[in-house]
């Protein structure tokens, strides 16, 4: 008897995304960044939706095929009122083309949610779905602790208790990458240069209650690199910078809501050093790297739990 196949379509602010979950098999997922040109920071949101369009027939290529179930798609970056941005509309308008063109249902929701189920069906541990946790979702466009519990209509609600009040994470990492001449997106790049350091640093992050402000990282290693500090030590205290703001966050958040499960998502938890700073100090849950990074592989997961697929048989061999 054939498995059911769910697909799943994100198009973020840098990555072109589409996955294939398939009942008892797992996952099959293809990404393209968009092309950002040497020394830019960005696109521009229109640019971002043009290369959308471009890159979604190649990253379709051998994942879209008969026999699929349902399909899922991220349409806005949170489930907040007002969220939104146009790149959302490219994976928006396919997903509704290939629902109607295979007659399967089309399930909606957040770039932010596909970002947490992705990390927890990494981890093995979607069961969380089915009570109380904290997750961090930490990117290019976000710094948010969310407390996160059992929703009928969207899988998880995820209530913001922490944010950053000024500069992202992902955009503190840039941008210091981008000085140091480090191509976009800077984060693997940024993490190799750091390796190369020796460098020991003891820093106390600027926190306001639970929420977080990260301007001050760019600043300050404006201020190394200016005054001759190499660049392994000025990228090593980017990094670490990042990670004691996002410990503060973590402690502050355990502090109000107890002892629950910490979930940390989204591409700048995919650099190990801060992973393995955080689950040492916290035993917490992350995802493997190409579920770290912006992907399609949540949104797979969210149509599949919606189209009503025991969560025990999504996992792969």
């Amino acid at each position: 008897m054939p498995m059911n196949s769910y697909f799943g379509i994100d198009t973020s602010n840098y990555t072109t995304s589409c996955a294939r979950l398939t009942a008892g098999s797992g996952i099959e997922q293809k990404k393209l960044l968009l092309p950002v040109k040497p020394g830019d920071r960005g696109l521009r949101q229109s640019d971002a939706l043009f290369h959308h369009i471009r890159q979604l027939p190649e990253v379709f290529d051998g994942l879209l095929s008969p026999g699929i179930s349902a399909v899922g798609v991220s349409v806005r970056p949170r489930n907040t009122e007002g969220s939104y941005m146009p790149c959302f509309l490219a994976g928006k308008t396919v997903a509704e083309a290939i629902s109607r063109a295979l007659s399967v249902p089309l399930y909606e929701t957040s770039h932010q949610v596909g970002h947490i189920l992705a990390a927890l069906y990494s981890a093995r541990r979607l069961d969380l779905i089915n009570t109380r946790f904290i997750a961090f979702h930490v990117s290019g466009g976000t710094t948010d602790c969310l407390l996160c519990e059992p929703d009928p209509e969207q899988i998880i609600s995820c209530r913001e208790i922490g944010t950053s009040l000024d500069l992202k994470a992902g955009q503190a990492v840039d941008r210091v990458g981008v000085m140091l001449g480090l191509g976009f997106p800077c984060g693997p790049a940024l993490e190799r240069l750091a390796g190369e350091s020796d460098k020991v640093y003891r820093i106390n992050p600027t926190l306001k209650g639970g929420d977080c402000c990260l301007s001050g990282i760019e600043n300050k290693c404006r201020e190394l690199y200016e005054k001759g500090a190499p660049k392994p030590d000025v990228a090593l205290y980017c990094l670490k910078s990042v990670g004691a703001a996002i410990t503060g966050m973590s402690l502050e958040a355990i502090k109000r809501f107890g002892e629950l499960p910490l979930v940390y998502a989204g591409g700048v938890m995919s650099n190990k050093m801060i992973r393995t700073a955080l689950e040492k100090r916290f035993g917490a849950i992350f995802s493997e790297p190409a579920f770290s990074s912006d992907n399609a592989a949540g949104v797979a997961v969210f149509a599949a739990i919606k189209g009503g697929e025991p969560l025990g048989g999504l996992y792969g061999k």
